[in-house]
């Protein structure tokens, strides 16, 4: 029995943010019907597949049951207001007004369920002047201000190796939806959640956008210390052409790495205001260039340092640590899949089926 045993998710979420969320959910016990067009979820589509399903698929939607339903017809529209019924949770994926058209909207769930919590996740909320306006992640990221520091040495910003706006949308709206169920047990109530990625992501610059969230400037990579100013949270180029990253700014890892390569003088540099570290900066980027990355991960295994080689994902999932923790497993068909992140202790965690279009 999972943590969610008897809780009943009605899904109409497709690519990442609703996905991520209610896999979670299904990963620990909640039934969760995942209602899908002819067409099916575009997820199911994207590359590379394995086992008969996408990878990208597979890890977001493994353990749903898969009904295919056409919300523009009294048939559709019938069945899933037969599914509301039942349900604890419906979760919406659409842009703001598509479900009230459809006749999903919150208040019209809510007669058929009056304790339905309910969930609509979108780009920018259900309310406010971007409330319609289209966009993926990485678009709202850059009205977010975090694409503008997400900057190479010349200050150009790149595109992001992350989907932070998705996943930090996922994550949000999962807690939202736990709390009401939570709340809901006491007061016998269910709740509306407004779950917005650009609401989502904006807390995540606290700790680097100090001074605009107070009304003053924005940061600048270059000289905050948590994207680019600080010598001890850097990533630096080895002779091989590769890459390491040194993670910690305590004073401790700072007096230990450079009293083994001989500059103590410069331990003090690393306790200047970001911006102020070019000559340690300089001198650890001349240091690391001087042998391979191979070569320095044998030189720090015995170093108390926050040191890290830059793995792509092909070294990171062959690490042992992956097999330790159990962190790739593969489902009954064989396919590869990334364990929850949600662990109990005494539960071992096995993936379940990834469902067929419309179950067949």
């Amino acid at each position: 029995m999972g943590k969610l045993s008897g809780i009943k998710v009605v899904d109409l979420t497709q690519f990442l943010p609703g996905p991520m969320m209610t896999v979670m959910m299904a990963d620990h016990g909640a039934q969760v019907i995942k209602v899908e067009p002819k067409s099916g979820d575009p997820a199911r589509d994207m590359l590379p597949h394995e086992a008969g399903h996408s990878v990208w698929f597979a890890n977001l939607n493994r353990g749903k049951d898969s009904i295919v339903l056409d919300l523009k017809s009294e048939e559709g529209k019938a069945h899933l207001a037969d599914l509301c019924r039942e349900a604890d949770v419906f979760v919406e994926g659409f842009r703001p007004g598509v479900m009230k058209r459809l006749g999903f909207d919150y208040d019209a769930v809510k007669a058929l369920k009056p304790d339905i919590v309910y969930c609509s996740i979108s780009a920018f909320g259900q309310t406010g002047e971007l409330a319609h306006h289209p966009a993926h992640d990485m678009a709202v990221q850059a009205l977010a201000g975090f694409l503008a520091v997400n900057d190479g040495p010349d200050g150009t910003p790149v595109v992001p190796g992350a989907p932070s706006a998705d996943m930090a949308a996922g994550l949000t709206a999962l807690s939202a939806v736990l709390m009401a169920l939570l709340g809901r047990g006491s007061t016998g109530e269910g709740a509306y959640i407004d779950c917005a990625m650009f609401d989502a992501m904006l807390p995540w610059c606290a700790h680097t956008a100090g001074s605009a969230i107070a009304g003053g400037p924005s940061p600048v990579s270059a000289s905050q210390r948590s994207l680019g100013g600080a010598g001890f949270y850097q990533v630096y180029e080895t002779q091989d052409g590769k890459h390491v990253a040194l993670g910690g700014r305590e004073i401790k890892f700072a007096r230990n790495l450079l009293t083994a390569l001989g500059r103590e003088d410069l331990i003090a540099h690393a306790t200047r205001e970001a911006g102020e570290q070019e000559e340690l900066i300089a001198f650890l980027r001349q240091t690391f260039a001087n042998k391979t990355r191979a070569q320095w991960i044998d030189w720090f295994a015995d170093k108390d340092v926050a040191f890290s080689p830059v793995l792509d994902f092909r070294e990171a999932f062959d690490q042992p640590h992956i097999a330790e923790r159990g962190l790739l497993v593969e489902d009954e068909n064989g396919a590869s899949h990334i364990a929850s992140p949600i662990r109990f202790a005494g539960k071992e965690f096995r993936p379940k089926a990834t469902p067929k279009l419309g179950g067949q």
